[in-house]
Protein backbone atom coordinates (compact mmCIF):
# COMPACT_ATOMS: atom_id res chain seq x y z
CA UNK A 1 0.00 0.00 0.00
CA UNK A 2 1.59 3.46 -1.03
CA UNK A 3 1.47 5.98 2.02
CA UNK A 4 -1.74 8.14 0.31
CA UNK A 5 -3.92 4.79 -0.11
CA UNK A 6 -3.70 1.77 -2.65
CA UNK A 7 -2.16 2.73 -6.25
CA UNK A 8 -6.06 1.00 -7.60
CA UNK A 9 -8.16 1.01 -4.92
CA UNK A 10 -11.49 -0.80 -4.79
CA UNK A 11 -15.09 0.20 -3.61
CA UNK A 12 -14.08 0.61 -0.25
CA UNK A 13 -10.30 2.93 -0.59
CA UNK A 14 -9.22 1.16 2.64
CA UNK A 15 -8.95 -2.33 0.31
CA UNK A 16 -7.56 -2.93 -3.24
CA UNK A 17 -9.71 -2.93 -6.45
CA UNK A 18 -10.32 -6.96 -7.03
CA UNK A 19 -8.89 -9.06 -9.56
CA UNK A 20 -12.53 -9.31 -10.90
CA UNK A 21 -13.68 -5.61 -10.67
CA UNK A 22 -9.87 -5.09 -12.72
CA UNK A 23 -10.59 -7.78 -15.42
CA UNK A 24 -14.37 -5.92 -15.90
CA UNK A 25 -12.21 -2.40 -16.65
CA UNK A 26 -9.90 -3.97 -19.16
CA UNK A 27 -12.52 -5.50 -20.97
CA UNK A 28 -14.97 -2.44 -21.12
CA UNK A 29 -11.45 -0.36 -22.01
CA UNK A 30 -11.30 -2.51 -24.94
CA UNK A 31 -14.69 -2.30 -25.71
CA UNK A 32 -14.66 1.40 -25.79
CA UNK A 33 -11.47 1.34 -27.86
CA UNK A 34 -12.79 -1.17 -30.63
CA UNK A 35 -10.70 -4.17 -29.61
CA UNK A 36 -12.23 -7.17 -30.99
CA UNK A 37 -9.86 -9.91 -29.39
CA UNK A 38 -10.24 -11.02 -25.78
CA UNK A 39 -8.04 -8.71 -23.68
CA UNK A 40 -7.50 -9.33 -19.86
CA UNK A 41 -4.72 -7.52 -17.34
CA UNK A 42 -2.80 -10.23 -18.31
CA UNK A 43 -2.73 -8.99 -22.57
CA UNK A 44 -1.24 -5.69 -20.48
CA UNK A 45 1.18 -7.31 -19.03
CA UNK A 46 2.27 -8.95 -21.64
CA UNK A 47 1.76 -5.54 -23.95
CA UNK A 48 4.29 -3.45 -21.88
CA UNK A 49 6.65 -6.18 -21.55
CA UNK A 50 6.59 -6.01 -25.84
CA UNK A 51 7.13 -3.05 -25.71
CA UNK A 52 9.90 -2.39 -23.63
CA UNK A 53 11.73 -4.88 -25.63
CA UNK A 54 10.79 -3.50 -28.78
CA UNK A 55 12.27 0.36 -27.40
CA UNK A 56 15.69 -1.43 -26.72
CA UNK A 57 15.49 -2.19 -22.84
CA UNK A 58 17.51 -4.57 -21.91
CA UNK A 59 15.48 -8.30 -20.99
CA UNK A 60 17.28 -8.30 -17.46
CA UNK A 61 15.31 -4.98 -17.04
CA UNK A 62 12.60 -6.31 -17.75
CA UNK A 63 12.85 -9.08 -15.91
CA UNK A 64 13.03 -7.04 -12.66
CA UNK A 65 9.77 -4.77 -13.29
CA UNK A 66 8.01 -7.88 -13.78
CA UNK A 67 8.95 -9.72 -10.77
CA UNK A 68 10.38 -12.59 -12.24
CA UNK A 69 13.18 -14.93 -10.71
CA UNK A 70 14.29 -16.69 -14.13
CA UNK A 71 15.08 -14.84 -17.13
CA UNK A 72 13.95 -17.80 -19.06
CA UNK A 73 10.25 -16.67 -17.63
CA UNK A 74 10.58 -13.36 -18.92
CA UNK A 75 11.95 -14.73 -22.28
CA UNK A 76 9.39 -16.87 -22.65
CA UNK A 77 6.68 -13.98 -21.48
CA UNK A 78 7.94 -11.77 -24.05
CA UNK A 79 8.44 -13.95 -26.70
CA UNK A 80 9.65 -12.44 -29.96
CA UNK A 81 8.90 -9.14 -30.94
CA UNK A 82 8.50 -8.76 -34.34
CA UNK A 83 9.51 -5.21 -34.57
CA UNK A 84 13.10 -6.10 -33.35
CA UNK A 85 13.13 -9.77 -35.35
CA UNK A 86 12.61 -6.85 -38.42
CA UNK A 87 16.02 -4.97 -37.41
CA UNK A 88 17.95 -8.06 -37.30
CA UNK A 89 20.41 -8.30 -40.52
CA UNK A 90 21.46 -11.46 -42.03
CA UNK A 91 24.63 -12.56 -41.97
CA UNK A 92 24.06 -13.31 -45.90
CA UNK A 93 22.63 -10.07 -46.65
CA UNK A 94 25.96 -8.46 -44.83
CA UNK A 95 28.20 -10.64 -47.15
CA UNK A 96 26.17 -9.68 -50.15
CA UNK A 97 26.50 -6.10 -49.33
CA UNK A 98 30.24 -6.08 -48.64
CA UNK A 99 30.10 -7.82 -52.17
CA UNK A 100 28.54 -5.45 -53.55
CA UNK A 101 30.49 -2.19 -52.49
CA UNK A 102 33.76 -4.11 -53.49
CA UNK A 103 31.99 -4.50 -57.15
CA UNK A 104 31.53 -1.14 -57.50
CA UNK A 105 34.53 0.06 -56.10
CA UNK A 106 36.23 -1.37 -58.99
CA UNK A 107 34.49 -0.37 -61.92
CA UNK A 108 35.57 1.87 -64.09
CA UNK A 109 34.30 5.41 -63.54
CA UNK A 110 32.53 5.91 -67.05
CA UNK A 111 31.46 3.02 -68.08
CA UNK A 112 30.38 1.39 -64.45
CA UNK A 113 32.80 -1.99 -66.54
CA UNK A 114 34.39 -4.02 -63.97
CA UNK A 115 37.95 -3.63 -64.87
CA UNK A 116 39.40 -6.99 -65.82
CA UNK A 117 42.08 -7.67 -63.05
CA UNK A 118 44.95 -9.40 -65.02
CA UNK A 119 47.47 -11.43 -63.06
CA UNK A 120 49.04 -10.44 -60.03
CA UNK A 121 52.60 -9.46 -60.09
CA UNK A 122 54.74 -11.70 -58.87
CA UNK A 123 52.59 -14.38 -59.33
Amino acid sequence: MLPAGWLFPGQDPANPITTRQLSRVVEAAAEVAGLTKRVSPHTLRHSFATHLLEDGVDIRVIQVLLGHAKLDNTALYTRVATKVVRTVTSPLDKITAQIGAHSLSIATPSTGAPIEEGPSPGG
